[in-house]
């Protein structure tokens, strides 16, 4: 009998890889990059710190990146008042690896991950490529969570890893506390993942599930210096837990996964933490700014605490979307039929936008 070549999974057969348009156009509002880049002198230390890294490119860098792990805990120790210890940290090559990390230490053949949609779209295929089987359950119309429905689903299933992102991608949901306290009691021993990839980007007033981990061991918080951090090219993401769990991934983690340039360079980052994100409020203001045109005109758009926001409806949103290409601005089509997602870009950037908004409207 003849064998297709390669000798692929079967489940894997036919599945085109993930990944959203790279189109080289003047406008690039798809991926939620942060616009505005690290300064002259950001650059200068990061480019410092990777010289001094490459003239010992010879020997493995530390593969418990002890230096890196103890500045990421003083980083996020701002957002609650218990503080957070270098052995609650772990880091990876962007959140993504962290998340695959996760599946691979807690999900497997015989184990579910779950979630509720609409939701980031890498997550079934976290769950696929470790054997988990996935389970999605629904959100509401605003996109808010109904915590009846995902507690009794989360007690139906009894999840080994649940998913839960906050704000929400794509819709820039922020979850409430007690939402997070609830599905971690639901949970029981499963491990509930709050993704906050674009925590930074929250309202005022919206707490982080950072201060929730002393009252629950089951709790993991991710981050990401993709987003807020203007460090998308660098692929850092973290996370903060139990050190238990920490401990745990290590099993599943390659050797040395982190490199020694990848470390120098999120260090040398973050030692310029207040002016990397010191447009996240200008960020803020042009989002709010956005999401109110946005209804001016008759369009529906979900409430964001994130760096973007979900609009619609359209009868073919693909149309509208292929108009804006047209006119030299890319978005994200993505979201439930009939929605398109913008990224919040440059005051210039959102002029562009609305105006070829306005002429395909």
């Amino acid at each position: 009998m003849a064998v297709s070549w390669p000798p692929l999974r079967e489940e894997l057969r036919g599945i085109e890889p993930y990944g959203a348009p790279q189109l080289d156009v003047p406008v690039q509002l798809n991926v939620n990059e942060n616009p505005y880049g690290p300064s002259p002198e950001c650059a200068a230390d990061i480019a410092r710190s990777v010289a001094e890294a490459a003239a010992t490119l010879n020997r493995y860098p530390d593969r418990e990146f002890t230096e890196l792990r103890t500045a990421l805990a003083a980083y996020l120790a701002k957002d609650t008042v218990h503080g957070v210890t270098p052995e609650q940290v772990w880091a990876a090559n962007g959140s993504n690896e962290v998340m695959l990390q996760l599946l691979q230490a807690f999900g497997g053949p015989g184990r579910v991950a779950l979630s509720f949609a609409p939701t980031y779209s890498m997550y079934p295929e976290y769950a696929r490529d470790t054997v988990t089987e996935w389970v999605v359950g629904h959100r509401e119309t605003d996109f808010a969570l109904d915590l009846d429905h995902a507690r009794d689903l989360v007690k139906e299933k009894q999840p080994s890893v649940v998913l839960l992102p906050s704000p929400n991608n794509p819709t820039g949901t922020a979850l409430p506390p007690e939402a997070v306290t609830a599905l971690c009691e639901a949970a029981g021993d499963g491990i509930v993942v709050v993704d906050e990839a674009y925590g930074e980007f929250r309202r005022t007033g919206v707490p982080s599930a950072v201060e929730l981990l002393p009252r629950h061991r089951n709790l993991v918080v991710t981050r990401t210096m993709s987003k807020a951090f203007a460090a998308a090219g660098l692929r850092l993401g973290y996370l903060a837990a139990d050190p238990a769990i920490c401990d745990a991934i290590r099993v599943v983690r390659l050797p040395y996964h982190l490199s020694s340039v990848t470390q120098a360079t999120a260090l040398a980052a973050l030692r310029h933490a207040p002016e990397l994100l010191g447009r996240v409020e200008e960020l803020r203001a042009e989002r709010d700014s956005t999401v109110d045109w946005l209804r001016a005109r008759g369009l529906t758009v979900a409430d964001s605490d994130a760096n973007f926001a979900l609009f619609g409806t359209f009868p073919d949103r693909h149309a509208v979307w292929q108009g804006l290409l047209d006119r030299g601005v890319l978005i994200r089509e993505t979201g439930p039929d009939g929605w398109l997602r913008v990224s919040i870009g440059t005051a210039e950037e959102m002029d562009a936008f609305k105006n070829a908004l306005m002429e395909e409207l």
